[in-house]
């Protein structure tokens, strides 16, 4: 039996594959609210696939609760925030989760932890916390790290087509963990030491944020002097070498926006560069803020609640709001008492902000600058009923023909 903790956007999808896959799966979570819906046959998120995907695991004996299992496997996919002061991961639930697993654990359990972690937390903060019960390391316990490797949107596809990677003390061990992830992983699957795996996701995520930067800074120059950007980018990308990416009104999720700050947390005197990409990507609702000004400066817009925002989420088709440009930027509005904005997203279902509308044609109905901050299909498909505001396209959707860029 695996006992899977943490029932969110990684650790829940990633339960239901292993069922289906025919193994037995306890998946645990500490939001009983959560474990009774999931109990009631009601997923938390909406995701393609998820919904046929549960069922299966369910009819292959999935089961969820509050408790932590007594058995010899456990998948870690808990939360790991970052300090903002410092700009350190803090690793509070990931030890909190060990903790817990180490008080029912079965003698020679493996704990695999999936949750994305700065380089070293493992040395520094669950070895430790092993030593302290006095567990042998390598007997009574064997730590793994196999970081998650999905996006909401396509998480499903991704669980089984993207590589892995599997840190391990022990390569037997690792070959062990290797053969139970093979049970739905048609990827390669890398085996490597602890270190290494915890820095390689970490990279992989600061890698794209640096070059979501370039694109962004691009962008403000090409403002600046009056130049298309994206037709710039489309250009640049022509060379065989290129691969420029797309400038959008802020990085979310909770990966590429929190991830790079790992790196800079730890190594404050040796990431300039990622340090000045953060700062770019966190300056971009800023920017769009600014670009509404302009806008209703030339129209002879004063009121600000004519400005309606669409997308809460962070990316385009999902309802996850983690870390997202639209939160960002009414964060920005609320500092300079900008109140009174309206707001839409056709996938998030809960009221999470002021003026926020859950019937599109109402919401067009009381704005005259539409800003779009997500491209869902939904706004490309009822471009139509976009006929008597002005546009702003943060992302470019080539839906409107007539609009403000960034």
């Amino acid at each position: 039996m695996i006992n899977i903790i943490g029932l969110g956007y990684i650790g829940l999808p990633t339960a239901l594959m292993f069922a289906k896959s025919g193994i037995k799966v306890v998946g645990t979570d500490y939001n009983e609210n959560l474990v009774n819906n999931l109990n009631n046959s009601k997923l938390p998120f909406e995701e393609e696939g998820l919904e046929e995907l549960f069922q299966k695991a369910l009819s292959n004996g999935i089961e969820f609760t509050t408790e932590y299992q007594k058995t010899h496997t456990y998948i870690l996919a808990v939360p790991t925030p970052y300090v903002k002061d410092s700009k350190k991961l803090d690793p509070k639930y990931v030890i909190a989760a060990v903790n817990s697993v180490l008080d029912v654990c079965e003698k020679g359990a493996s704990i695999i932890i999936e949750s994305t972690i700065s380089p070293g937390t493992v040395d520094k903060f669950i070895r430790p916390e092993i030593e302290k019960r006095e567990f042998n390391l390598g007997t009574d316990i064997h730590l793994l790290h196999a970081p998650e490797r999905i996006i909401p949107g396509n998480m499903i596809y991704e669980l089984e087509h993207n590589s892995r990677t599997i840190g391990t003390d022990d390569l037997e061990i690792g070959e062990k963990i290797k053969g139970l992830y093979s049970n739905f992983s048609k990827a390669e699957i890398v085996i490597t030491d602890i270190r290494s795996a915890e820095m390689s996701k970490v990279v992989e995520n600061t890698y794209r944020d640096i070059n979501i930067a370039f694109a962004n800074e691009l962008a403000k120059i090409c403002r600046t002097d009056n130049m298309d950007v994206y037709e710039i980018i489309r250009i640049a990308n022509m060379h065989p070498r290129v691969n420029m990416m797309q400038p959008g009104p802020g990085v979310g999720g909770h990966c590429i926006s929190v991830d790079p700050w790992f790196l800079v947390g730890d190594y404050p005197d040796l990431t300039n560069l990622i340090l000045t990409a953060r700062k770019i990507n966190d300056s971009m609702p800023r920017h769009v803020l600014g670009r509404i000004r302009d806008i209703m400066r030339e129209h002879g817009i004063k009121d600000i609640s004519k400005v309606g925002l669409y997308g809460l989420a962070y990316k385009e088709n999902v309802d996850d709001t983690r870390e997202s440009p639209t939160l960002q930027l009414l964060e920005r509005m609320d500092e300079h008492l900008a109140f009174g904005v309206k707001v839409f997203d056709p996938f998030v279902k809960d009221r999470m902000v002021d003026h926020q509308f859950m019937n599109f044609e109402d919401f067009l109905n009381e704005i005259e600058i539409l800003v779009i901050m997500v491209g869902h299909d939904h706004i490309k498909n009822n471009a139509n009923l976009v006929i008597n505001q002005l546009v702003l396209d943060t992302k470019n959707t080539n839906t409107f023909k007539n609009s403000y860029k960034l």
